[in-house]
């Protein structure tokens, strides 16, 4: 399959172009040339196939042209290694678990599955590939644990200062090997504007093959599509299903969307974010008003100017009426999400996450007569220890987090300067 540009839709590459250059040279994001449209017999027997096996076929025709099926196998069998349980938490809600990877996030997914695919593209490269990833929060670790000692790879992450959950940092700053991390003194949006400046700089590009593991990478969207079409397969009702997203920069509700276009019947989805509204606020009004990020409990969607909003534009044609069709937005405050955590353990014993909590929330706003929802629960939510043990006692750590609690961790500062990071790779690489 070929890709193209949000900026230049008439201009394609290939696959290896695609992932590898990541960020095209005119600013936009690759979006596939067409989203393959699969039977409705495929979903109808969803219920019976494993979740390699439905994995299998969602991904083949974005791969099939770069790949052997054997190699998509192998592919799928390292990304998709571990299990992602739909659990119920009352009678309309239940939870998506995407927490069971080696990090305990959703990202081990998609990164595992990057790290698979740039892994076979590199070998016959003369050069080595580094990586540059910018995080709000479960990103780093995943692209850590999923690149680590990977032939040929070099990794830098950076992240904001103060602005990340302490486990989150460790899961970054420990492991060394390929792994880099660059500690900011700014916020999510100025580490990804700092990642997105890198790719269209002359000099870095001239002297380095870079590549980029955040969302912005069409090879992290694939694999998450997996994870929606196991959950309507575990659902026991699939009428009217409705699933709420946690959102920051979009890239899972942009793959949820391009499932949806693929035939996955899922009735509606619903974007939840923290005070950090951007996208809601287009969807309730047609406006789209970047701004800069509020620090929050719910630190992963604290993004002021989610990069996936331009392919959730294209996926509709850029017309605001086609996308609140399949998409409405809610936003909530800490405090909000707070008395929710407490809430719904009180009342369910179910423990959700900051992220988590919010989705929920959205849902209980939202659900209408005969739907029934699905909150992604994207983090384990140990690594939110600051906010989640002052909400519930005896708040049970997994022996990973609390190993990895005593682990030293070796990281940079630096400025929120674009040269900052570039004098970074000259020297160190």
């Amino acid at each position: 399959m070929r890709f193209y540009s949000t900026k230049s839709p008439e201009r394609f590459v290939d696959l290896r172009t695609a992932v590898l250059q990541s960020l095209p040279a005119d600013g936009g994001l690759y979006m596939p040339e067409s989203i393959p449209q699969l039977p409705a017999s495929f979903f109808e027997h969803l219920p019976e196939m494993s979740f390699k096996e439905m994995a299998m076929v969602l991904c083949t025709p974005y791969l099939e042209s770069d790949f052997s099926s054997d190699e998509i196998r192998d592919i799928i069998d390292t990304a998709v290694s571990f299990p992602a349980p739909l659990v119920a938490v009352d009678e309309r809600i239940s939870s998506l678990e995407l927490w069971h990877g080696p990090t305990l996030a959703f990202k081990d997914f998609g990164a595992r599955f990057m790290a698979a695919i740039m892994g076979r593209l590199v070998k016959e490269e003369p050069r080595e590939l580094h990586i540059l990833v910018a995080t709000s929060g479960d990103t780093g670790g995943a692209v850590a644990s999923g690149f680590l000692g990977i032939d040929k790879v070099k990794v830098t992450i950076l992240y904001p200062a103060g602005k990340v959950s302490p486990l989150q940092e460790k899961q970054l700053t420990t492991l060394g090997q390929n792994i880099q991390a660059l500690k900011v003194e700014g916020t999510f949006d100025d580490c990804q504007g700092m990642v997105k400046t890198a790719f269209l700089d002359k000099e870095l590009n001239e002297r380095f093959m870079l590549a980029s593991a955040n969302s912005i990478n069409i090879s992290r969207l694939i694999p998450q599509m997996f994870y929606y079409a196991n959950a309507y397969a575990q659902a026991e009702q699939k009428e009217k299903l409705v699933v709420a997203v946690p959102s920051g920069n979009f890239g899972n509700m942009t793959a949820g969307l391009m499932a949806k276009h693929m035939g996955l019947p899922i009735h509606r989805f619903i974007a939840a974010t923290n005070v950090n509204d951007i996208v809601p606020e287009y969807l309730n009004s047609g406006i789209f008003n970047p701004r800069p990020s509020v620090p929050t409990i719910s630190n992963a969607m604290d993004v002021g100017d989610p990069s996936n909003f331009q392919r959730m534009l294209d996926l509709y044609s850029g017309e605001h009426a086609r996308m609140i069709e399949d998409v409405q937005g809610f936003a909530y405050t800490d405090e909000q999400t707070k008395e929710c955590i407490q809430e719904v353990h009180g009342r369910t014993g179910y423990v959700m996450d900051p992220h988590g909590a919010v989705a929920y929330l959205a849902l209980q706003d939202s659900l209408g007569e005969g739907e029934h929802g699905i909150l992604l629960e994207t983090a384990h939510p140990a690594k939110f220890l600051p906010v989640m043990k002052p909400l519930i006692q005896d708040f049970p750590i997994p022996e990973r987090l609390a190993e990895l609690d005593e682990e030293p961790a070796f990281f940079h500062d630096t400025p929120a300067e674009f040269e900052a990071l570039k004098s970074f790779m000259f020297e160190q690489y």
